[in-house]
């Protein structure tokens, strides 16, 4: 991906770690904890889709007992956090 300066480099380590440059972290909203999916096609080229991993994505669901904790009882007596 190119910015305005340029296209962005990294290199990749003798581990094959790669460091995602801070500008493109930023204008992408990665944080820690996002994945990168990687895919390549017939021809060779790469693309990487990013899949945000977002804490408290199941904040706004009640807690539903079935029987086999009694997770419902126990948010009542010290509540939700």
């Amino acid at each position: 991906m190119a910015t305005e300066e340029g296209p962005e480099e990294t290199k990749v380590s003798d581990r094959g770690m790669v460091t995602i440059p801070a500008d493109l972290r930023r204008r992408l909203d990665i944080e820690p904890g996002d994945k990168l999916r990687w895919t390549t096609d017939e021809e060779g080229n790469l693309s990487v889709e990013i899949v945000h991993q977002r804490e408290g994505v199941f904040d706004d669901f009640e807690p539903v007992d079935v029987g086999e904790t009694n997770a419902v009882e126990v948010e009542s007596e010290f509540g939700a956090e």
